[in-house]
């Protein structure tokens, strides 16, 4: 019988807000500021830090926002010279928000946000389709937090995190000339966060945040295969809907953060941050099917893929002005390195070393607030060299994003 190759990356996300498949867009004033973490004057700073939820100035506080985020990436085969680009649909994070400061030194809240994810889509018949043809990520992270101010100067705050997820991945099986969609809609898996959060000075803010890897279960995928002939179904010991089961983890990764905000005068803040992203826990896939014999292992029914990511780092800068007490304008500027080398570029996860341009502004009316943002990517492009795929060439991308979000600071 015929060895079916089914290449790797089950659940891998797409191109790179934050490296690999982390999407950074968690808040919209924050994207504004080159997402930078330490700003606790509403919710917003729930995800961030849940220390930082204990400096927030009213006892109840709401944020919500959502994004646009628009990628597109081109391959080039440099033996061929032919081009191929993805057609990616507009990607929709969002993130809500709300904290309670029932007594004075303690606060508790709810963070919701889609913290990975996203999609991709190359032409059915790219020379790439074995590796993949479309794969669609969500995450979602429900987060509820509690924060203790150890001092008038510091708190602490920890969160436990459920995560659910969806996987949707079409790639093709070029052996038959058919496809196979591998697909699980109930990926789910635990997590947790904790923080510091320092205000020594009324002029400086310091957030000190760590937050754990996820590793995301599917137990109870299908991968549905379609050949012309049906005949093949036995071979590979599927259902007569062409079907079989799998099972496999994908780690969504450990962040560190370091971030901090001063006061340059009244009106003028300055922010910085550094992230530090633990890839390497994403070394390889290991999918295991109940029955079709289509894996590279003793066990014919695992399939192991190397991945080979690296941890990677993100540095922040951003700053906002007061124009007046109602008026607010943010810019800022990031670079964030891809997780993996040119000899481990893989079409289904496209990342790049990159730099991001932010800005945005905001508007405070009494007790709501509306901050637009805005962010544009230039990915630095890439010399393609994996010889274990097979896969050689060029690879470029470009990016941006938008973004809307509101806040409510009733009391």
């Amino acid at each position: 019988m015929k060895k079916i190759l089914v290449s790797t990356a089950l659940l891998a996300g797409v191109l790179s807000y934050a490296g690999g498949f982390r999407v950074s867009l968690q808040g919209v004033k924050q994207l504004a500021m080159a997402h930078t973490s330490a700003h606790a004057e509403d919710a917003s700073v729930a995800f961030f830090n849940p220390a930082g939820m204990s400096f927030i100035p009213s006892k109840l506080s709401i944020a919500a926002g959502g994004f646009g985020a628009s990628n597109k990436v081109t391959f080039q085969n440099l033996n061929t010279l032919q081009s191929t680009s993805t057609d990616n649909p507009l990607g929709t994070p969002f993130y809500a928000a709300i904290t309670y400061r029932p007594i004075e030194k303690l606060s508790v809240g709810l963070s919701v946000t889609t913290p990975f994810g996203s999609t991709i889509q190359w032409p059915d018949n790219w020379e790439g389709k074995e590796m993949v043809q479309k794969l669609e990520l969500k995450s979602f992270y429900f987060q509820p937090m509690v924060s203790v101010k150890l001092a008038p100067w510091l708190a602490f705050g920890a969160s436990y995190i459920y995560a659910r997820g969806i996987v949707d991945w079409d790639k093709g099986v070029t052996q038959f000339g058919g496809q196979v969609n591998i697909k699980d809609t109930k990926a789910s898996g635990h997590g947790y966060g904790f923080g510091f959060y320092f205000r020594p000075d009324p002029k400086l803010d310091v957030s000190i945040a760590y937050r754990s890897p996820v590793d995301m279960k599917a137990k109870n995928g299908t991968a549905t295969f379609q050949f012309p002939s049906q005949s093949i179904y036995s071979q590979l010991k599927l259902n007569a809907a062409g079907q079989d089961g799998f099972s496999a983890t994908l780690p969504l990764v450990e962040e560190y953060t370091i971030g901090l905000t001063y006061k340059v005068t009244p009106k003028w803040q300055v922010s910085a941050d550094f992230n530090y992203h633990g890839w390497e826990r994403y070394s390889k896939l290991v999918l295991d099917f109940q029955n079709a014999p289509i894996g590279n292992q003793a066990d014919p029914t695992v399939l192991v893929s190397p991945k080979n990511f690296r941890n990677s780092k993100t540095f922040r800068l951003g700053t906002q002005y007061a124009f007046t007490n109602m008026i607010y304008g943010r810019l800022g500027a990031y670079y964030d390195e891809s997780p993996y080398s040119n000899e481990n570029f893989i079409a289904e996860t496209p990342s790049f070393d990159t730099f991001v341009v932010t800005g945005g502004v905001g508007f405070k009316l009494k007790k709501f607030g509306v901050d637009l943002a805005g962010g544009y990517a230039m990915p630095q492009y890439r010399n393609v060299n994996n010889a274990a795929l097979g896969f050689y060439g060029q690879a470029k991308a470009k990016a941006f994003y938008f973004g809307l979000g509101v806040t409510y600071n009733p009391f």
